[in-house]
């Protein structure tokens, strides 16, 4: 049992105090009855909770599918340019933080949790959770792949073997199941080429929705959930 406040501020909806405002002003219902009490406890698995009627799932995490735009920082620290700052404030209460980094000038999917254990799984190299990205960059030559795809010596690590799918000399994608730093950039450069563009374009079996615009969000629904969790 919780606070009916802290429901519906883990919602992510509300701020505490925000929650306390629309319980006290009638706005609320648990199980069709109004409630104005912000401290009524509710059972937060089986209570069925509304705001103007509409309904609130409470959910112990929340995972966000983000499609980044470029000139942002993959960091939870208090910066202006911190992906963070395109979610609701309450995001941020709610302890959520960027699964994993992706460059400041990569666009693309990032996916945003507060399920800690599930997004060290996900970024765990033994696990070999593939992402895809969309490039653009110098031509490639058949040679070039061909050493991209069994792996880059690299200054401080041999990359792991990867797919790359070309449309033409300059663009294509590319699967991998790791994500170091810069890694694709310097992959690419190790082999004689420059990455212009980067956009990524699936992570851990779940695509970008097309729908979303640079900059905006929505939740993963159940389905996608279940394939993140490996259900």
């Amino acid at each position: 049992m919780m606070r009916l406040d802290k429901y519906l501020a883990d919602s992510g909806i509300f701020s505490r105090s925000e929650a306390g405002r629309a319980v006290r002003s009638g706005r609320i219902a648990v199980n069709g009855a109004a409630v104005r009490d912000p401290s009524a406890k509710v059972d937060e698995l089986t209570a069925a909770v509304t705001v103007d009627g509409q309904a609130v799932r409470w959910t112990k995490y929340k995972y966000i599918m983000l499609n980044k735009p470029a000139d942002y920082v993959s960091t939870t620290d208090d910066d202006p340019k911190s992906v963070m700052k395109l979610l609701p404030p309450e995001f941020t209460r709610l302890g959520m933080f960027p699964c994993g980094r992706l460059d400041i000038d990569t666009v693309g999917f990032l996916l945003v949790t507060n399920d800690g254990p599930t997004a060290h799984e996900l970024l765990s190299p033994k696990h070999h959770r593939e992402k895809t990205y969309g490039f653009e960059c110098l031509p490639l030559t058949m040679e070039m792949k061909k050493r991209l795809e069994s792996g880059v010596e690299l200054s401080d690590f041999t990359s792991k073997p990867c797919t790359v799918q070309l449309d033409d000399a300059t663009h294509g994608r590319i699967t991998v199941t790791e994500g170091k730093y810069h890694q694709i950039k310097r992959m690419f450069h190790a082999v004689g080429s420059e990455i212009t563009y980067l956009e990524r374009l699936t992570f851990a079996g779940l695509t970008l929705d097309k729908k979303l615009a640079r900059g905006e969000w929505r939740e993963l629904t159940e389905e996608e959930i279940n394939v993140l969790l490996g259900k």
